[in-house]
């Protein structure tokens, strides 16, 4: 078989047909169309904000945080402080 033998064999394709072409295009794009999804459903439905309430000290006793609050407590004085 000479070589324009062989080059008349193959057909080109159009640019649609190529398979590889979907997957090196398809991929990045269904993950921009996700991210939109996601973009939209945080902005309908954002996270409630929760208040803290404050802790009332008992009549004696210093203002000292319960031990269920003291994780919370020693994180949000860390992000204050910087971690001084």
């Amino acid at each position: 078989m000479s070589e324009t033998q062989a080059q008349s064999s193959q057909v080109q394709r159009p640019w649609w047909r190529e398979y590889m072409m979907w997957l090196v295009v398809g991929g990045p794009s269904v993950v921009v169309v996700a991210s939109f999804v996601t973009l939209g459903l945080a902005i309908t439905h954002p996270d409630p904000v929760i208040e803290v309430v404050p802790v009332q000290a008992s009549a004696g006793s210093d203002a000292a945080p319960s031990s269920a609050q003291t994780p919370a407590m020693k994180a949000r004085n860390h992000a204050a402080t910087g971690g001084r």
